[in-house]
């Protein structure tokens, strides 16, 4: 099983950022970010595919979200600028293996590993 671990979470207001990390255990070829409002559906934020780290977001933080990799230490980010009060949730790293296409993996919401979460609140 792939194992992650999220960090970076905290409190900031509307207009700030946050960049959180994810360590995971072993790489996956796609990896994404989710986040969950209580009493929400969890949601997809972005997704990474890992072998030509094409990536995707969902239409709410795009172009104020971005995710990046640093192979070498195993660590995926989620860099989030110009927060929103909407964007407050639990955020997830998560991952799936044996995917081997791109369209298979951008935009993905469903995935075999995740991580317990790191939490984000934007305040107005």
């Amino acid at each position: 099983a792939v194992q992650l671990v999220e960090s970076g979470g905290g409190s900031v207001q509307a207009g700030g950022s946050l960049r959180l990390s994810c360590v995971y255990s072993y790489v996956a070829n796609c990896m994404g970010w989710l986040r969950q409002v209580p009493g929400q559906k969890r949601e997809g934020v972005g997704t990474l595919y890992g072998v030509d780290g094409s990536t995707q977001y969902s239409a709410s933080v795009k172009g104020r979200f971005t995710i990046s990799r640093d192979i070498t230490n195993k660590t995926i980010y989620l860099q989030m600028d110009d927060l929103k009060p909407e964007d407050t949730g639990t955020y997830f790293c998560a991952a799936q293996n044996a995917i081997w296409s791109p369209a298979d993996c951008l935009g993905r919401s469903d995935f075999a590993f995740r991580g317990e979460g790191t939490q984000v609140i934007v305040s107005s």
